[in-house]
């Protein structure tokens, strides 16, 4: 289990507690992993007062801030058990959902991944938000030719091996990070499964127009890294 963070402390002070609290009611034995990536607001510190307390949690931390990707790439390396699931930290995504997820990869699946997009998920959102999400998905599904709905949901479970043989083709180390893992794992014939699930756009969240012209560039490197290079 892997919580990514940087600078977000009143979201992890929330989110260590809630998460040892659902996995203690649903497994014997667990590991969780805070991918701390450089921050400077006292979330390292809080990271390792929990590291301290308690032998079941991890804390990962660098000095230099190389990104969300990055950090969650560090932490699969770093994992010890078969199965490696993570999500974001401001617990948009609810927690309920987690033991489906992990039960989906524990029956079969390689990869298992939260999905807004689907019928049955409830979300909410602001109508920005919503069009630039669904923008980005066709994108990625027309451009990239996935089969998928949402790409970008922070709530993952992967049969860990596969990830790892993954990782060395990944070249993304920030928030793209997530639609290359899917994509990738597609072109190898992965079994994906997608999960409706309730999810609640946190109040500092936001997606500047920046950030979709990033993505977009993303999306079309992605597209030649794996057609011309």
């Amino acid at each position: 289990m892997v919580i990514p963070v940087y600078n977000d402390i009143s979201a992890l002070k929330k989110a260590i507690p809630q998460t040892l609290q659902l996995m203690e009611q649903n497994y014997s034995g667990f590991e969780i992993i805070i991918a701390e990536d450089a921050s400077t607001d006292g979330s390292a510190e809080c990271a390792a007062s929990w590291q301290e307390r308690d032998s079941r949690i991890v804390h990962l931390h660098r000095d230099q801030r190389l990104g969300r990707g990055s950090a969650l790439s560090t932490a699969a390396m770093r994992a010890k058990g078969d199965i490696f699931c993570y999500f974001d930290v401001d617990l948009a995504t609810d927690m309920a959902y987690l033991p489906q997820i992990i039960n989906v990869v524990d029956e079969g699946a390689d990869i298992a991944t939260g999905s807004r997009l689907l019928s049955d998920s409830d979300i909410t959102r602001s109508l920005n938000r919503e069009i630039k999400s669904r923008g980005y998905n066709w994108l990625v599904r027309f451009i990239l030719r996935s089969r998928l709905n949402d790409h970008q949901c922070g709530f993952k479970a992967f049969r860990r091996n596969k990830l790892l043989a993954l990782l060395p083709e990944i070249c993304d180390t920030h928030w793209f990070w997530d639609t290359e893992v899917l994509v990738r794992a597609q072109r190898k014939g992965f079994q994906i499964a997608e999960i409706p699930v309730l999810w609640r756009e946190g109040p500092g969240t936001t997606v500047k127009s920046q950030d979709i012209w990033k993505m977009g560039r993303s999306i079309l490197n992605l597209w030649w890294r794996i057609h011309v290079s």
